[in-house]
């Protein structure tokens, strides 16, 4: 694994092929949170979904403040997979307006990033 503050040799950079996220959403029951990460990972969107929760969320919602408790998926995925799930999200999320936010995966081990890649039908 490369070290943060060290660059990449090139044979390093070609050994990852793909670029990786960890994309997040909520959902308002743990049961949805359920179902939403095995579609995820029975469609190869995703290699990996982590549901943790509850917790609690305060957001402004059509001018009100709001708290609610969540579920909190962590999804694992790569760069040319999140437009397919990110559809996924919004046509299986009872959110009117999911959350679906991503953020790079800019290290890992090399043996779980290729792992991540083959369960999404990457490399």
């Amino acid at each position: 694994m490369l070290g943060a503050c060290r660059q990449p040799r090139p044979d390093e950079v070609s050994a990852v092929p793909d670029r990786y996220l960890m994309a997040m959403t909520t959902t308002e029951a743990r049961e949805d949170a359920d179902r939403l990460a095995r579609s995820l990972v029975e469609d190869r969107l995703a290699a990996c979904v982590q549901v943790l929760g509850p917790i609690a969320s305060t957001y402004r919602w059509k001018g009100q403040v709001e708290t609610a408790e969540e579920w909190l998926c962590l999804i694992k995925t790569t760069g040319s997979r999140f437009d397919a799930l990110a559809a996924h999200v919004d046509a299986n999320h009872g959110y009117d307006t999911p959350e679906l936010t991503a953020v790079p995966i800019s290290d890992g081990s090399p043996g779980y990033l290729a792992w991540v890649s083959g369960e999404t039908g990457g490399a």
